[in-house]
């Protein structure tokens, strides 16, 4: 699997990470299909250890993603955060893909870019292989679709790949990575 981002290095209140350590852990707890193998205790730590991972979280919350641990390296001990909400998050949809997009848009111009917010929160889109390991826990985007990461020459092109889930089945496509939809958004990993 591919490497997430490093957290950010911002810092929230204390009310406020206990607030989001909650909500996390009752997320972590409804969902053990998602992580088996890996405990809470094992992820308080690393959280613990890395107070701008919870400022990234809770980007990742706020803005509708529902961030939970979907993997754990045995060896470094690294926990995997993706977003797994049922569709992709709706605080980040209606984006084009990356900057040079948003800038190349003439008229009606999305109000952000998908790697710009990505960027912002400390985050990165997920890659096509994330996105597909993510389909192998639930069923995600059935509704909606999610940029991913894309390769240098796609988007050398002025292309970028957006994925879905449609007839149970994982979709990979291509669009003008100026172009942006009220159904398109994308989801973020978060190594910590």
């Amino acid at each position: 699997m591919a490497a997430g981002k490093k957290a950010s290095t911002k810092k929230m209140a204390k009310a406020e990470s206990e607030a989001l350590l909650t909500t996390l852990k009752a997320r972590f707890d409804a969902h053990g299909g998602r992580h088996e193998g890996v405990t809470w205790r094992a992820v308080e730590a690393r959280l613990s250890a890395a107070p701008g991972a919870l400022w990234s979280l809770a980007e990742m919350e706020r803005t509708g993603g529902e961030p939970d641990v979907v993997a754990r390296d045995k060896k470094t001990g690294e926990v995997t955060f993706f977003d797994c909400a049922a569709e992709s998050p709706a605080g980040r949809r209606s984006v084009c893909f990356d900057h040079e997009a948003l800038k190349a848009r003439k008229e009606h111009k999305p109000k952000d870019s998908a790697m710009g917010m990505a960027a912002d929160m400390g985050v990165e889109l997920l890659s096509e292989e994330q996105y597909r390991f993510l389909q192998t826990l639930g069923g995600f985007d059935l509704k909606t679709s999610s940029w991913v990461q894309t390769p240098a020459k796609i988007r050398t092109l002025k292309g970028a790949l957006f994925c879905d889930r449609r007839y149970d089945t994982v979709f990979v496509y291509h669009n003008g990575a100026e172009s942006y939809y009220a159904a398109r958004g994308f989801r973020a990993a978060l190594k910590v």
